[in-house]
């Protein structure tokens, strides 16, 4: 079920948002840091939950997961951070066959990306290993690591034959996309214009793609053109109905192996001007 809030659209007041520090994020909020009614801030996936829950910001690019951890959230749906296939960037790093790991030692910067592991090697490998902090991992025999973000591309683990994107891995047991992260806002909020400034911050990034990688991806290690295809290709930025749909499956597929509760209701706002 999906309820659907209706927007205001008058009003003009101070906006603030938080977003991942990735390069994947960099197309979602080209420009929002320059517009005078926007305080932008940027850390990790795991760490935006806190910042809504402590109210220190109002709009934040939450991991899907985290969606069922909060309170009085509602999704925006104009923009997030997904894939239709494999995504380049969340990948299982192994020195054993895939189906013989028996550890995993997982970045711990995104609560989605471990749920997503947890749920690929249970339902296509019949797997339940036990789940470490990456700081712990060792080269033992059957442990692999779970990398996000940058790193898997900048700074990917020598000697690791055996690799699983988790994007690919999904697209093939469910036939949907996948989504990490999607905006969400207080339930209180006034949002005025915002989503439509989203949206619009969204296709200002897709237009921009080669100064944001000379900017952000050349800077830390990324070969241009694979930035350009990761950006481009691979990532998908727009939140439709087949995006809900996977959204309330993974959250079906997390509570089935009691990562979280019985899934609640998502709500999405409606961002249809009146």
């Amino acid at each position: 079920m999906v309820t659907i809030l209706l927007v205001s659209s008058d009003s003009r007041q101070q906006f603030r948002i938080s977003a991942v520090s990735y390069l994947n994020a960099r197309p979602l909020i080209h420009g929002l840091g320059e517009q005078p009614d926007i305080a932008l801030s940027l850390d990790v996936p795991a760490k935006l939950i806190d910042g809504l829950k402590r109210q220190q910001c109002d709009i934040a690019l939450l991991p899907v997961i985290d969606l069922q951890r909060i309170d009085n959230v509602s999704i925006l749906p104009v923009g997030g951070i997904g894939c239709d296939g494999p995504t380049l960037t969340v990948r299982i790093f192994s020195q054993t066959p895939i189906e013989k790991i028996t550890t995993l030692a997982c970045d711990p910067d995104s609560h989605t990306s471990v749920a997503l592991a947890r749920i690929i090697l249970r339902e296509r490998y019949g797997l339940s290993p036990e789940f470490i902090h990456l700081a712990d991992a060792s080269n033992r025999t059957g442990e692999a690591r779970l990398l996000i973000g940058d790193k898997v591309v900048c700074e990917e683990p020598a000697g690791f034959e055996h690799q699983l994107d988790l994007g690919g891995a999904w697209k093939d047991l469910t036939g949907l996309p996948f989504v990490f992260a999607v905006w969400a806002a207080r339930g209180d909020l006034e949002l005025a214009d915002l989503p439509q400034r989203l949206t619009r911050a969204r296709e200002a990034g897709m237009n921009a793609l080669p100064a944001i990688i000379r900017k952000y991806a050349i800077p830390r290690g990324w070969p241009e053109g694979l930035a350009l295809q990761y950006l481009s290709v691979y990532l998908k930025y727009e939140i439709g109905p087949r995006q809900l749909e996977a959204i309330r499956l993974f959250h079906a597929k997390a509570a089935a192996l009691g990562i979280i509760e019985s899934p609640r209701t998502i709500e999405v706002v409606n961002t249809q001007q009146n």
